[in-house]
């Protein structure tokens, strides 16, 4: 009888695991954001790239395809990521499998499955669950070069590096953790694939001839130089970071001690796979230094970096969870079997209350929801021929017209201020007309979107906006709801 691959339990807890619920919370303003940009023509994306958001641009290149077979319905564009994740879990038994042996790998893909955050970033059309997935693919791919190396296998490493990289530049950070095992070479020994181990001299236990070091290391540094072309891409980020990053604050000696909280979704279990990772690192010795570098390397270059420019956003660092896994799967493969699968349930088992908000809000904290949909809702059943729309803000991380228009699409009423949209201006805003005034005559009746409660709505819009609103309107109806005021305007009689 042919052994069930080592993959296929994790993958599969963690299908299921990501799968319940995948619609439950509505998209979130960063999944407007993606949804904004993938629905918009291949024109428009060269355009955002250039002016904002170059560096998830290749991200939203595939999800334009995506959506062009699968739709834009909240599953549809949150499922490409829960497929990642299943196969991160799957990947990482692989590599567990590689480094140590079946049953380090099997428990490392479950604790994964089982954690709150690779639900949330599961459930998230972002491009960070394809990042982990990428993430450790190249690690693996990197081991086996490293012990069976050839042209092959190390094409495959780097087209798994250059895909890393395009997906999320931050996570290329993780070829300086893959520099520690080829200097060091502590990945040249070990299981191979088929179970054995490989010689310490010359020879090779069925994995084939091991290379010479100073080969092995030109191969590698030739792999680098080859995903130095995502440079381009960097450069023009790099521009764009005070825009796109204007929000993120310098980080802080505390924001490591909130790390492991924040990428698990949860301070208990991100708690317990500290604990479980820091175990395993001390017991793994030689061997567990290829993981051990893979989280600390990225965590502290990204720290370092923001402690100069502001970009430390814990979710960046979502692609080293795999690996502290792993740490926490060499730990618990110290007990005995049952013993280490009741530590993986009650894992999952504290993440449950987790588990349950993320399913109703994406936003954090869970209690700072914004309910588009609610306000989609009254806006569509309520909606006459000739209304209009105004936002308030306009220019905000809230994204309030695209919120309305996901949910309304062709229902929406319309944008009576509106003078050029995202896809012109080639970002996720929009130019509203200088002249509210005038370009509010014709209108009878408006339904005002304002971020936050707020009491009196009319007085809440600034500026002449606000001005052109107050002297026509009067306010007929007030609908407050979770980080949205929903106002009906009727003119003045």
């Amino acid at each position: 009888m042919r052994a069930v691959p080592v993959w296929l339990v994790p993958a599969t807890v963690a299908l299921l695991a990501t799968l319940a619920g995948l619609d439950s919370a509505q998209p979130w303003r960063d999944e407007l954001a993606t949804w904004s940009a993938a629905t918009r023509g291949l024109a428009g994306l060269f355009r955002l790239a250039g002016t904002i958001d170059a560096a998830t641009g290749p991200y939203y290149l595939l999800m334009h395809a995506w959506l062009a077979v699968a739709g834009d319905s909240v599953a549809a564009l949150r499922l490409p990521s829960a497929l990642a994740m299943a196969a991160t879990a799957g990947l990482i038994a692989v590599l567990g499998h590689r480094l140590w042996d079946t049953r380090v790998g099997t428990l490392a893909g479950l604790l994964f499955a089982v954690l709150p955050g690779t639900s949330r970033y599961g459930q998230e059309a972002r491009p960070y669950a394809l990042a982990g997935a990428l993430a450790v693919l190249s690690t693996l791919l990197l081991v086996d070069a490293l012990r069976r190396p050839s042209r092959w296998r190390w094409v495959g490493y780097a087209a798994a590096t250059i895909a890393l990289g395009l997906t999320h530049l931050v996570a290329l950070t993780l070829l300086a953790a893959h520099a520690v095992a080829v200097l060091t070479g502590s990945v040249r020994t070990g299981p191979t694939a088929g179970g054995g181990v490989e010689g310490r001299a010359g020879g090779s236990g069925g994995g084939g001839k091991r290379g010479a070091p100073d080969r092995l290391l030109g191969y590698w540094l030739a792999t680098v130089v080859v995903a130095v072309a995502v440079a381009p891409l960097a450069l023009v980020a790099q521009g764009q970071r005070a825009r796109q990053l204007d929000w993120v604050d310098a980080a802080r000696p505390g924001d490591l001690a909130a790390l492991a909280g924040g990428v698990t979704q949860s301070g208990v279990v991100g708690g317990v796979l500290l604990g479980l990772a820091a175990l395993g690192a001390a017991r793994a010795g030689r061997r567990g230094l290829l993981p051990v570098s893979c989280v600390l390397v990225p965590v502290l270059l990204l720290f370092l970096a923001g402690l100069v420019v502001p970009i430390w956003v814990p979710r960046y660092l979502v692609f080293v969870v795999p690996f502290g896994c792993l740490l926490a799967g060499a730990a618990l493969a110290s007990a005995r079997l049952p013993a280490a699968l009741a530590v993986v349930a009650l894992t999952g088992l504290l993440g449950l209350p987790d588990q349950a908000a993320l399913r109703r809000t994406h936003e954090w904290p869970r209690s700072a929801t914004v309910d588009y949909r609610a306000v989609a809702e009254i806006v569509g059943s309520d909606r006459q021929p000739g209304d209009a729309v105004v936002y308030s803000p306009r220019d905000s991380w809230l994204f309030l017209d695209l919120g309305l228009r996901y949910h309304l699409g062709g229902r929406t009423p319309q944008d009576a201020l509106l003078v050029e949209g995202q896809d012109r201006r080639g970002d996720l805003w929009a130019t509203e007309c200088g002249r509210p005034a005038e370009c509010l005559d014709n209108v009878d009746r408006v339904w005002l979107v304002l971020a936050g409660r707020r009491a009196e709505p009319l007085a809440a819009v600034p500026g002449a906006k606000g001005d052109a609103l107050r002297d026509r309107f009067a306010v007929a109806r007030v609908w407050p709801r979770p980080g949205i005021t929903l106002a009906l305007l009727t003119r003045r009689g």
